[in-house]
């Protein structure tokens, strides 16, 4: 179900749009993102692992925008929401794809929501996470202005701006490596083309005609894009599902990234999110414990668990314990069902 991805290719319009699909079940789309790289992504274990969780219940669709990661890079990536739109859909009807959800994070949720306001019979569900509706209002002018310019004139040191602004948990050694991921994506000049583009997405007129049901969940306190900006979406979304996630780092797959997943599974099941004093249950649970637990929620032993972390038994068979005291619950069994009570 989640074992190595395999990447396909797709003409879209005139170009070659690289895309992966893994897991099974109803499909998610996840893309959009103004930097991104099928296999490099993959290689990121945060990355690998959040999108392994996501895809125990769904087949889980990603690609690269024209112009950057695998996709056709002879020419700039897409420019306008319309250009996005395109792609998106171009995608999902070259692939034989008729109703999915889509997953905007960050710069993507505005071609997301464009897409569901636009083609309603293809996207059933639509979830946001990290998102805006204008992207003037992500930071001053002055500032917007400084950081494309530093990107256009030195993406060595644009890059590793940009990994301090999304990675602020991140250790130097990790910052310096999606500093390098940004640059494999991107040329310097599409990187600059790319951010001045999400500085004028103004997607506020989509988002208030969307009439899929729609989740927002925004982490408090997000580093990238302000809260605020994530509450006035949902404003904007007529009946949309707002959650608040703990946490400051923008990217979905780090952090506690598994507290997302199980916030997109409650919401697709048709749940409501989890009251406050089971998501604090939930929030005492370290990301490695989470991780643990949806493999053991696999059915997986501690022995193979420990093999696909590269853990030893025992830390494995530690990290169990710990989430059954932190659940309340009696065994290993009643922990396996708190993720299909909770998670599904």
């Amino acid at each position: 179900m989640t074992a190595d991805q395999v990447v396909r290719y797709a003409r879209v319009g005139e170009r070659d749009v690289a895309w992966s699909a893994i897991g099974s079940g109803p499909p998610l789309v996840i893309g959009g993102w103004w930097a991104s790289h099928l296999t490099l992504n993959w290689e990121d274990h945060a990355f690998r692992t959040f999108v392994q969780a996501l895809a125990m219940h769904h087949t889980v669709i990603r690609y690269d925008r024209p112009g950057t990661g695998l996709s056709d890079r002879d020419g700039p990536p897409s420019a306008s929401l319309d250009d996005e739109i395109a792609v998106l859909v171009g995608l999902l009807r070259a692939i034989g794809q008729t109703r999915v959800t889509v997953l905007g994070g960050s710069s993507g949720c505005g071609a997301a929501a464009a897409c569901a306001a636009e083609h309603p019979e293809l996207v059933e569900r639509l979830v946001l996470y990290g998102s805006f509706a204008n992207g003037a209002d992500i930071a001053s002018p002055s500032a917007k202005e400084l950081l494309v310019a530093v990107v256009e004139r030195h993406w060595g040191l644009g890059a590793r701006v940009l990994a301090d602004v999304f990675l602020p948990n991140a250790t130097a050694v990790e910052r310096e490596e999606f500093a390098e991921f940004q640059r494999r994506s991107s040329s310097r000049e599409d990187a600059a083309a790319a951010l001045r583009a999400v500085y004028e997405l103004d997607s506020t007129a989509h988002l208030a005609r969307v009439r899929t049901p729609t989740l927002v969940a925004h982490r408090r306190d997000d580093r990238a894009i302000p809260f605020a900006l994530g509450r006035e979406v949902a404003d904007l979304v007529p009946d949309a599902t707002f959650v608040e996630l703990a946490g400051e780092d923008h990217f979905p797959w780090r952090g506690d990234s598994l507290a997302l997943v199980e916030a997109i599974e409650r919401f697709l099941d048709g749940l409501p999110p989890l009251p406050p004093a089971e998501q604090r249950a939930a929030a005492t649970l370290t990301p490695r414990e989470r991780e643990v637990l949806m493999l053991v929620a696999q059915g997986l032993t501690d022995a193979q668990i420990a093999e696909r972390l590269v853990l030893s038994a025992h830390t494995v068979h530690r990290h169990v314990a710990n989430v059954r005291t932190k659940l309340g619950v009696s065994s290993r069994a009643a922990a396996a069902a708190w993720v299909s009570t909770h998670e599904r």
